[in-house]
């Protein structure tokens, strides 16, 4: 396993490429995390009871005091956790006790994966990220965190924030759509809100632009293609919406680091 530690203001990140069948892995407690590979049939034992379970690029996993234990992970793994620093959590629930984060197994949620594909961004180019940046990725995923995982139920999102329902419908039209041409209108039309009113409302809830946020799901989607099928560079590319093949090696290098071409090769 190839892995990074990273301490930001208020949380703790890793990232993690696994190989395949290393064998059992654990993640540890007061976690939520992020899978940017599929796989079939992974087995995930929580509190000594076993579910055997299929993921999705893009699929959040969360678990409270418990460690997860995770095994027959047939292919190559990529993943984020982050940890919540326990100060941060009480804050933001407003309590002088550490609310648990509630058990998550597979969920869509964009909010934690435009976290935890900042916080990945980080880890593959050191200095992406300031630590004020990070501060303010810390607060919001803890308020997300403490509101709907964490015991304490809202009945509408922080004010100029999308709700769960908006950001669920917006996720999966860039999911199914991201090798289409995609318009804030779009996004915007997906969520019932003007553009003007969308980005800003997307930026505040998620941390990421609408277009930053697109272009992740876009380079995730082509870094699997890379390595899991037989596609040409520039098959690649236009599979996940670019045109311009020079474009997308240069995005593709600024957000991860290396070349398509290495992606492959790793």
């Amino acid at each position: 396993m190839v892995s990074s530690v990273l301490r930001w203001p208020g949380m703790r990140s890793l990232h993690a490429r696994i190989p395949p069948d290393e064998g059992p892995t654990v993640t540890g407690p007061q976690q939520v995390g992020v899978s940017f590979a599929a796989h079939r049939g992974v087995v995930l034992e929580r509190d000594g009871r076993a579910a055997r379970l299929d993921i999705r690029p893009g699929d959040v996993f969360a678990n409270g005091r418990d460690h997860l234990y995770w095994s027959e992970v047939a292919g190559p793994d990529e993943v984020v956790e982050i940890y919540p620093d326990a100060a941060l959590l009480r804050a933001a629930a407003g309590t002088s006790r550490t609310p648990e984060i509630e058990p998550l197994a597979g969920a869509r949620d964009a909010v934690v994966l435009a976290v935890a594909s900042t916080l990945k961004r980080a880890h593959l180019r050191p200095g992406s990220l300031g630590d004020v940046a990070a501060s303010e990725l810390a607060h919001r995923l803890a308020a997300h965190l403490v509101t709907y995982y964490g015991g304490r139920r809202a009945s509408r999102p922080p004010t100029g924030c999308l709700d769960r329902v908006q950001l669920d419908r917006v996720a999966a039209l860039v999911e199914d759509r991201l090798g289409d041409p995609l318009t804030v209108a779009d996004l915007a039309a997906a969520a019932t809100l003007s553009p003007f009113h969308f980005a800003r409302s997307f930026r505040l809830s998620t941390g990421m632009a609408p277009h930053e946020f697109v272009t992740s799901r876009r380079l995730d989607r082509a870094t699997l293609l890379l390595r899991h099928t037989t596609l040409s560079v520039a098959e690649v590319a236009y599979a996940v919406g670019y045109s311009n093949v020079g474009h997308f090696r240069r995005l593709f290098r600024r957000h991860t680091g290396i070349l398509p071409a290495a992606a492959r090769s790793r």
